[in-house]
């Protein structure tokens, strides 16, 4: 049965040990905003994807965000949703300057078929985007075939 398991993973165990957590938590506390949330290196802003009758919907949480910092784009068959976010500050104090920048770009690719693209239409407000975007009126190219 050892035979099966990759030899990477032959040290590990194959049952969870319930210390991922603990890690989280280890790793939360030496961030900057413990204990608000984990770090935005490997997320990205949450979307939701409703299949309404005659269109899509989509809503993404971009809290703080301003429509100038969102890019989105449809190219075939693909809804490319992009942020990006540049922050500055700059504080004097007789000889004192004290100065940080924070950029943050996140992008979500949507795969959706049967789209009216000259139709898309989106809003942002209170920090939620919402795309909608219309299906195309399939044709129905069944045909019945009558027996003789």
């Amino acid at each position: 049965m050892t035979k099966l398991i990759p030899a990477i993973n032959k040290r590990t165990n194959l049952v969870p040990s319930g210390f991922g957590s603990i890690f989280n938590m280890i790793d939360d506390f030496f961030t900057d905003d413990f204990p608000l949330s984990r770090s935005l290196s490997h997320d990205s802003f949450k979307v939701d994807i409703k299949d309404e009758e005659k269109n899509y919907l989509i809503e993404a949480e971009m809290p703080g965000a301003k429509k100038e910092e969102v890019q989105i784009s449809y190219d075939e068959g693909l809804l490319t949703i992009a942020f990006n976010h540049e922050e500055n500050t700059e504080e004097k104090d007789k000889n004192y300057i004290h100065r940080e920048r924070r950029c943050t770009s996140m992008q979500r690719n949507i795969k959706l078929n049967n789209v009216d693209a000259t139709g898309i239409k989106a809003k942002l407000k209170d920090g939620l985007l919402e795309i909608t975007i219309p299906k195309k009126e399939q044709e129905d190219k069944s045909k019945k075939i009558e027996i003789e």
